[in-house]
């Protein structure tokens, strides 16, 4: 490169920072290395994706089924419905994890778009973040997680599992009322266990859930789909 260091390239320079412009003109298009890197990001993206959905559909099948066998006959303890609600719990966990792994490639993805794609759809509302390149190029040298368990966990209780959560807990509590000759709070012990210590533990572990669910924060996720602007760019 006639011996010039690339530290001498000045990051704020139009031409280093709007890779996108022009880009879908009539005379150009996406330069191979750019649209090969898109779509190995797609592609993990998409792999990623998958194995969220995996870990969401074994959860409502396990639960679907303890749920059925529970209810099955009155002999049933009811406290195969909290071990399916330990269940979910565990899957729940897993699929935080794998959340976090899939913001990553997600994250890439979108910086993608947002930065090559929508602005060589149009330059005139200029670039979503001018140090994306130095960023997504920090990312590729020292890969990490951008957003924590707790977060992750959130969004996926958000998604479906409080939904997972509260149908478990209402089929419990009809479990140990509507199915049981005992009173409350005596039908929900199990074994030396008092029921009202198990009610307030299942009590307390729900309403934790919905509170890391609603509770204010900053996220740290890539943007998902924004619902309160439907049908905004139509």
């Amino acid at each position: 490169m006639d011996g010039e260091s690339t530290k001498d390239v000045d990051p704020t320079d139009a031409d280093h920072r709007e890779i996108g412009a022009g880009l879908l003109d009539e005379e150009m298009g996406p330069s191979s290395a750019v649209a090969h890197l898109y779509r190995g990001e797609i592609h993990r993206m998409k792999f990623w994706r998958e194995r969220l959905d995996q870990t969401t559909y074994w959860a409502i099948v396990v639960m679907s089924a303890i749920l059925t066998w529970s209810f099955s006959s009155r002999e049933n303890p009811h406290y195969v419905v909290l071990l399916g609600a330990a269940a979910v719990t565990a899957f729940l966990i897993v699929e935080a994890r794998r959340y976090r792994g899939y913001d990553i490639w997600r994250g890439r993805v979108r910086t993608l778009q947002k930065n090559v794609f929508a602005y060589g759809l149009d330059p005139s509302a200029g670039l979503e973040d001018p140090a994306w390149r130095e960023k997504l190029s920090q990312d590729y040298r020292r890969p990490t997680m951008k957003i924590s368990t707790e977060e992750a966990i959130a969004h996926r209780l958000r998604r479906i599992y409080l939904l997972l959560y509260t149908i478990t807990l209402g089929a419990w509590v009809a479990r140990i009322t509507a199915f049981v000759d005992r009173p409350l709070p005596e039908s929900a012990a199990v074994g030396e266990i008092p029921g009202i210590a198990v009610i307030a533990t299942v009590a307390a572990g729900y309403l934790l859930a919905v509170f890391v669910t609603v509770r204010p924060r900053t996220w740290r996720a890539e943007d998902e789909l924004r619902e309160a602007e439907i049908g905004k760019h139509r």
